[in-house]
Order: structure tokens, then sequence, then C-alpha cells
């Protein structure tokens, strides 16, 4: 029996997992921070003002500079490496936006802390990390030709070393500024912070007679409460701040004013049976920005009053 040796062909493909790998999960952590933020905008962010566009821009960019990095990366074509160092840089624009919308608001917009922007977070570090290492790591010998790696190249080693250096010095800084700003963050502050205690009115918007608290924020009900308990709870009491006090009434206003207990033992004021809430995304007096939104798992109303 005779046995044939298999042997590779000069210049065939070799793959290179390193790279690879970086590649593939560079561009998947990419893709996952713009499906989150495209999940936030569709479930409610597209109405605040500014950052609605905002959040619709980073939602495009981040996709395109997912697809572009990896058939790129992929073929092996030029501009490979200047792909993911945008889309390293890009990660890293999109965690400092988020850290200055709650450390100090953003175009009259306070974020809060929850759930999904801790985890948004944590993503854009590692997908700067990941992109970062791609763009700086040395591809393998048989792209040596092409005019890209040629010029990585010429890239004296102490310089591509204190890049790294820097890169990682970013991130680690990156995430102490996350941290601290997370960790300082309110769970359930906003503009509209709501205020109870016979201090309720109204005011017309497009038409209607809206219920809202002193400060003139509207007021919102939830569709899966019920008259004895509110089903907003967690990262939801973030986004709709319940309006907590003692029972309310406001003058000349018709319908019944009462209180249940929350979860977490306050006394939330209702109105015709139906628990209170205020909005974040309404950053002045005379905004519904809120009514008929879907979000944190159900439709939410603007209160209307008859007879007021």
């Amino acid at each position: 029996m005779t046995e044939t040796a298999v042997t590779q062909a000069p210049g065939s493909p070799k793959l290179d997992w390193r790279r690879g790998a970086l590649l593939v999960a560079g561009s998947g952590l990419l893709i996952a921070t713009g499906a989150m933020h495209l999940d936030l905008y569709l479930t409610g962010y597209r109405t605040i003002p500014t950052i609605g566009w905002l959040f619709l821009l980073q939602i495009i960019t981040a996709f395109a500079l997912a697809l572009a990095i990896l058939v790129l990366g992929l073929l092996r074509a030029p501009g490979s490496r200047l792909a993911a160092l945008a889309g390293a840089l890009f990660a890293l624009a999109v965690l400092g936006g988020y850290i200055l919308s709650v450390w100090i608001g953003l175009f009259g917009f306070k974020e809060v802390r929850t759930t999904a922007g801790i985890v948004a977070g944590i993503i854009e570090v590692a997908a700067f990390v990941t992109l970062a290492a791609y763009a700086l790591i040395p591809a393998p010998a048989r792209d040596s030709g092409q005019a890209e790696e040629k010029a990585f190249a010429r890239i004296p080693a102490a310089t591509l070393r204190g890049a790294g250096v820097g890169a990682a010095g970013l991130a680690v800084l990156a995430l102490i500024l996350f941290g601290v700003s997370v960790a300082g963050a309110g769970g359930g502050a906003s503009p509209a912070a709501a205020s109870g205690g016979g201090s309720l009115k109204t005011t017309t918007i497009s038409g209607a007679t809206v219920l809202t608290n002193a400060k003139g924020h509207t007021l919102y009900w939830f569709e899966r409460d019920t008259p004895t308990m509110s089903n907003c709870n967690g990262d939801c009491v973030a986004y709709w701040p319940p309006v907590t006090g003692s029972a309310a009434e406001g003058s000349g206003i018709t319908g019944t004013f009462g209180t249940i207990k929350r979860s977490d033992g306050s006394t939330q004021i209702t109105y015709n049976r139906h628990p209170l809430y205020t909005y974040i995304a309404d950053t002045g007096p005379g905004q519904a920005n809120g009514n008929n939104i879907n979000l944190n798992g159900g439709v939410w109303h603007e209160v209307t009053v008859s007879g007021a």
C-alpha cells in the first residue's frame, strides 16, 4: 500500500484563527450594541427630542461598520485595519455618550441606571478592546504583499506596543468612568419627578385635557396595571417614575383619586383606579412623548380628564 502525501499548494489560504476570532467577535459585538439600541429606539427612545435621532444614527452606523469590518476582514481587503479601528473608536464614543448622559445629561435628557444600559456599556468596552486588538495584531506572512500590510509593517514595533498599551489603558479608564457613573446614577430620577398630595392639575395637549403633576408634566397609566397593583417595577420604574405620596385631589378635576401600596412599600396615587406615572422622555411641561408607546411590556396612555 502506498501513502499519498497531502500538501498545501503555495499561496493557498490558511486561516489565521487569532485574527479571525477577533474579527468575528468584534463585528458581533458591534451588531449586539446596535441591536440593543434599536430595541430601545423602537420602544420609546425615538420620542425623545434629539436623543431619538442620535439613537437612529448610532444604530445605522453600528450595523454599517460591523458589516464593513466583517467583509473587508474576511476578504483580507485593503482598509480592514482602518475599518476595525473606526469601529473601536465608535464603540468608545457611544460609551462616552452614555456616561455623559448619565452623569450630566445630554440635550436636556438625563439617563437613568438600567440593566440594559449596564449590559450595553460592557459590550461597548468589549467591542473596543476586540477591534483595537484586531487592528494592531500583525497579519500572516502570506498577506505581507498587500499595500495595507506593507504600510503596517513599516510601523516601528515600539510604536505598536505603545499603541497596544494605550488602547488597554483607554479600556481600563472607560471601565472606571463607566462604573463610577453607573454607581452614582439614580434608578428613577428624572426631570419629571412626581409629586402628589393635592398638587395635580390639568393642561391641554393636542386638543385633549390631560392630567399633570405640579410641574406640568403629563401623567400616564399602564395597561398592565390593575386597580390595586402596579406592574411597573425594576427598570420600568427608571423610565416611568410613579406618582407617590398621600391621596391627591385637583381643583375642579372630576374623577376619583386614591392610593395603592407598591411592592417596595411606598404609596402610589391613582386616578379613576389607574396608578399614575410620569415619563423620563417628557423633559418639560406640555409634552406627552409616552402616549400610546409600547414599552416595558405594555402600552402606556396619557391620563385624560373629562369635565375638568
